[in-house]
């Protein structure tokens, strides 16, 4: 049995999200719903340890903030121009559940997403409260120093605050305009599920599930965006690989050794029919329709040797005219490794190695290490593989890298 502090830091971390939103909806501040939020699992702390746990802890938790929350507005005086919308959100001992269009999660996903905001800070806000991301995670999933993401965090809750923005999923012409931050929010709670920042497992599954929740959610409600369903076939595409990327020991396993027989067929399947979706509504092909086409060619393989890379590379080109980033010009890097020969892909490597946001990168060096352990420069592949290590926060990639290093002869 768990520690009562241990079962309640992990019912929290799975419910905060869901928490804070709830709390939103009813304070209209996102800042003082986290805080409430904060105030409920302290007061868990407290009362567990000596009282027992309750029947439904995530039931009591949530319970307990919105009692926090109306009795925050009874003290500044609201409840009377509250009261009759708080009727009918008063605490019960049921959490509903969240699988509808017009719920508190996806209201949240928006308010993060406000135009009022400065992209980078909502982004960051948006993996905060949706994620459960902390500051450092951000920080390594966008190559900028923590501090800076404490500060966008602060300045975005001060802003949503002063600027009262409601809280309500936008209609019209404003929903597109919020869009582009929306999908970048989903993308990257994924890429954090899919591959950790930092930790000991290289997989965290509930970002991956929450991800793609709220991405079937968004395709539901814009059904007519091909960048909605673009960026939900990618997602179901890599999320069909999750099982085969580790192995029983836990480690992680290259895409090249992976046991294809454990993909996940149905997810392939749907990848599949939603990248038909999003090529089919027309229009220039959006960043992650094109990454999701790059994902079905690896989807569609049956063995590594099938793989179309040429095919692949070219879609990478495209994409680096969508989306000129350095970590898609590496990515490229690899494509032409593959199609062209270790040396071509080397050289497309060693051009970005001035690019200040690869210097902390881990698979610029890991990239490196396995181009020129083909090209048979072993030494040289063997200090790339302990300098990629070295560059992580995972403990299993970490481990992996470390292991390529001492399997080379």
């Amino acid at each position: 049995m768990p520690s009562p502090h241990a079962l309640i830091e992990g019912v929290f971390r799975v419910e905060a999200t869901r928490i804070v939103a709830s709390v939103a909806r009813m304070v209209r501040d996102v800042g003082v719903a986290e805080e409430i939020a904060q105030d409920a699992l302290v007061t868990a702390l407290e009362q567990w340890p000596v009282k027992g746990t309750p029947d439904n802890p995530a039931a009591w938790l949530m319970t307990t903030a919105r009692n926090r929350a109306i009795d925050r507005i009874r003290r500044e005086a609201r409840l009377a121009e509250n009261l009759v919308e708080l009727g009918h959100r008063l605490p019960s001992d049921v959490v509903p559940e969240i699988d509808t269009i017009e719920d508190d999660v996806l209201r949240l996903v928006f308010v993060t997403c406000h135009p009022v905001l400065a992209p980078q800070n909502r982004v960051a806000l948006a993996l905060r409260l949706l994620g459960g991301l902390t500051t450092a995670e951000i920080a390594r999933a966008y190559l900028v120093p923590e501090a800076t993401v404490a500060q966008r965090i602060t300045r975005a809750k001060r802003t949503l605050a002063e600027k009262k923005v409601p809280f309500e999923v936008p209609a019209g012409d404003e929903r597109p305009a919020r869009l582009a931050s929306v999908l970048e929010v989903v993308y990257l709670i994924f890429n954090e599920g899919y591959s950790a920042s930092s930790g000991d497992d290289l997989l965290r599954p509930a970002l991956c599930h929450d991800a793609l929740h709220l991405g079937r959610t968004l395709a539901a409600l814009m059904p007519a965006e091909p960048e909605v369903h673009g960026l939900l076939a990618l997602l179901e595409l890599q999320a069909s690989r999750l099982r085969a990327r580790t192995g029983d020991d836990s480690a992680p396993v290259p895409l090249d050794r992976q046991n294809r027989a454990r993909w996940d067929q149905w997810l392939i399947r749907r990848g599949l029919a939603g990248l038909e979706k999003a090529q089919g509504l027309g229009g220039t092909f959006g960043p992650y329709t094109l990454q999701a086409a790059i994902a079905a060619e690896h989807a569609r393989a049956r063995t590594p040797d099938d793989t179309d890379w040429m095919r692949i590379a070219a879609l990478y080109q495209v994409l680096l005219g969508a989306l000129p980033t350095p970590v898609v010009a590496l990515n490229r890097a690899v494509a032409l490794g593959r199609a062209l020969g270790p040396q071509a892909g080397l050289d497309a490597a060693d051009a970005l190695a001035g690019e200040p946001a690869l210097r902390t990168y881990p698979l610029l060096p890991g990239v490196r290490a396995d181009l020129l352990a083909r090209l048979g420069r072993i030494d040289e592949a063997r200090a790339e593989f302990e300098r990629a290590a070295a560059m992580t926060g995972n403990v299993s990639e970490r481990e992996a890298l470390l292991s390529r290093a001492r399997e080379l002869p």
